[in-house]
């Protein structure tokens, strides 16, 4: 069996942090309904988790580079969001 590419490799990459974000997100999201939060924290944390899917879909077709500044921007704009809307 030959080793993976450097490719093969960034997908596998990408694909696994999407997934830990995908799960992370999953457990803010439950903590989030149990403490009756805001129906837009639900909802923005809904739409992450859309994106971690998205993301994980693309790196399986090898848009890798437009999955990693997708998964960082909408990270930064739930983090923002759940800030503003918390406060």
């Amino acid at each position: 069996m030959s080793t993976p590419t450097p490719a093969a490799r960034a997908r596998r990459a990408r694909i696994a942090a999407a997934s830990l974000l995908m799960a992370a997100a999953a457990v803010v999201l439950a903590l989030r309904l149990a403490s009756r939060s805001s129906v837009l924290v639900v909802g923005v944390y809904g739409l992450l988790l859309i994106l971690c899917g998205g993301v994980i879909e693309l790196s399986r077709r090898g848009r890798t580079r437009l999955g990693t500044w997708l998964l960082a921007a909408g990270l930064v704009a739930a983090l923002l969001m759940d800030g503003v809307v918390l406060s």
